[in-house]
């Protein structure tokens, strides 16, 4: 798992039949303060992600392991939304309400 920001969304009208119903945001990797470390990837969503949020995701063959994805062509799913991180007793993320 990884953590990341959404920071877009993406719209195809032109997909496999097997991501018709899919929300595909795009994910940028982050620390686990929230600071982005540069890489982009496009995620499908499983939890209601928008944007701004910080989020968990996996990718690779872990990306079709949920219910949404399973036996789909997904190499990144986002399977959930971060509320804290603590790290070594220190809350280094706490999401605004």
């Amino acid at each position: 798992m990884f953590v990341g920001r959404v920071v877009g969304t993406v719209v195809s009208t032109q997909k496999d039949p097997a991501l018709l119903s899919t929300k595909l945001l795009v994910v940028e990797q982050t620390d686990m303060r929230g600071s982005p470390k540069g890489a982009h990837l496009v995620a499908v969503d499983s939890v209601g992600a928008g944007v701004g949020e910080l989020v968990l995701y996996a990718s690779g063959s872990s990306a079709r392991q949920t219910e949404i994805t399973q036996n789909k062509p997904v190499d990144a799913v986002i399977m959930g939304i971060i509320d804290t991180i603590t790290v070594k007793g220190e809350t280094v993320f706490t999401k605004e309400k």
